[in-house]
């Protein structure tokens, strides 16, 4: 087996060439960027790509009548969903939902991490919209999404993984691999995905906790304070951090003399949250 550093440097060296094989984000996701990002393109339009994806589509109309969306009346229709949420919503709303496709594997060991990337990355997106109403200017669906896609970079390196058995042999290996090389990965990702840039951002800098930024919060402050929030008592080596230390807590106002956020009021949201993508 080659070395640890030999694999990091082999893995980058593949990153920076093409030549790792990035995952593709599911092809009705790509469809429906593409139509909404058509400024021509109508409702109609919008509700016939989704439509081509069945269980999707009843995914959004349940998703759509949620507590977190629903109006005065029950949506039936894609059209429905389309007219009530906006283009934009819907296509955010579209990726987040395909995004668990991605987080399987036929390897036993594979498929359990890649399950508990996404449940982790759940609960980051669900606090993340959460903060994201004591943050204006910052969307509370573009706060989810960028819960969900902080931790991306995983998907290449567990992928490979699967292929190496020997990666899962060496105790605490993948976990340091993980660590050292998920952000960079997970910017690349979004990039070859054309995400936006905040989302691309999010994804390679979230675990940055002293990153030089003079402005509002953004996006990868939310993300950043919701990643800590949810890793409070596991363990996990960001269970350790000195919140006086990172600055989005600054940026976002937050009172860092306590060690666990008051998300009391903001529980039922973030249920909610957890429900829509089981």
């Amino acid at each position: 087996m080659e070395s640890e550093d030999e694999f990091v440097q082999q893995l980058l060296e593949d990153l920076a060439s093409g030549e790792l094989q990035l995952p593709t984000l599911p092809e009705v996701a790509l469809r429906v960027r593409e139509v909404v990002d058509d400024e021509n393109a109508s409702a109609r339009e919008v509700s016939d790509v989704v439509a081509q994806d069945t269980g999707l589509s009843a995914r959004l109309i349940q998703v759509a009548n949620s507590p977190l969306y629903r109006g005065a009346n029950e949506i039936d229709r894609l059209p429905m969903v389309v007219a009530r949420l906006g283009g934009k919503l819907v296509r955010d709303l579209v990726t987040s939902q395909v995004m668990k496709q991605m987080f399987q594997a036929t390897n036993e060991i594979v498929d359990q991490r890649l399950r508990q990337v996404w449940e982790h990355s759940v609960q980051v997106a669900a606090i993340a919209r959460a903060l994201a109403g004591q943050c204006p200017g910052v969307a509370a669906d573009q706060a989810m999404l960028a819960g969900l896609l902080h931790d991306v970079g995983t998907l290449p390196i567990l992928y490979r993984a699967e292929e190496r058995e020997d990666l899962l042999e060496v105790p605490g290996l993948l976990d340091h691999l993980i660590e050292a090389l998920h952000a960079k990965i997970g910017g690349a990702m979004l990039e070859q995905w054309k995400f936006p840039q905040p989302l691309v951002d999010v994804a390679a800098l979230h675990e940055n906790l002293q990153r030089d930024y003079d402005g509002p919060p953004d996006l990868v402050d939310i993300v950043q304070v919701a990643n800590l929030q949810s890793h409070i008592g596991d363990g996990h080596r960001l269970s350790l951090v000195d919140w006086n230390e990172v600055s989005a807590f600054q940026r976002l106002g937050m009172d860092v003399d306590i060690n666990e956020i008051e998300l009391t009021d903001k529980v039922d949201e973030i249920d909610q949250v957890r429900s829509m993508f089981k």
